[in-house]
């Protein structure tokens, strides 16, 4: 069974998504803010991390570069979540090492697509 990370401060969000993947075969661990993303991804070993851009204490585009800069962590796919859904910063978070970008409120089939293309 796949293992996800779902980084995602707003309890409502991570409920219901947590949920919709759990219902797909998906095991889905949690971190709630950038520093325990980062603890999180070294420690569980997901296979795709969904990290939210807005984050207290370390944001999604700065725990990703830590994951980026760390061998252990840097081939893992992150798909950023977030409700900024401009042009540049979809371009940011790719800049900061996201392999996909997918904008708030998620539209559940087209994410599934993107973590069923990564995952295999």
């Amino acid at each position: 069974m796949p293992k996800i990370l779902l980084v995602e401060d707003n309890e409502m969000n991570r409920d219901s998504l947590s949920r919709l993947l759990a219902r797909r075969g998906y095991e889905v661990v949690f971190a709630e803010d950038g520093e325990e993303a980062v603890a999180m991804t070294r420690s569980a070993a997901p296979d795709l991390v969904l990290m939210d851009i807005s984050l207290p204490k370390l944001d999604g585009y700065e725990a990703t570069r830590i994951l980026r800069a760390d061998e252990a962590t840097r081939s893992i796919p992150i798909i950023a979540l977030t409700a900024h859904a401009m042009t540049s910063d979809r371009e940011k978070a790719m800049t900061a090492g996201c392999t996909d970008f997918e904008s708030k409120p998620v539209e559940f089939v087209r994410l599934l697509g993107k973590i069923q293309t990564y995952l295999g």
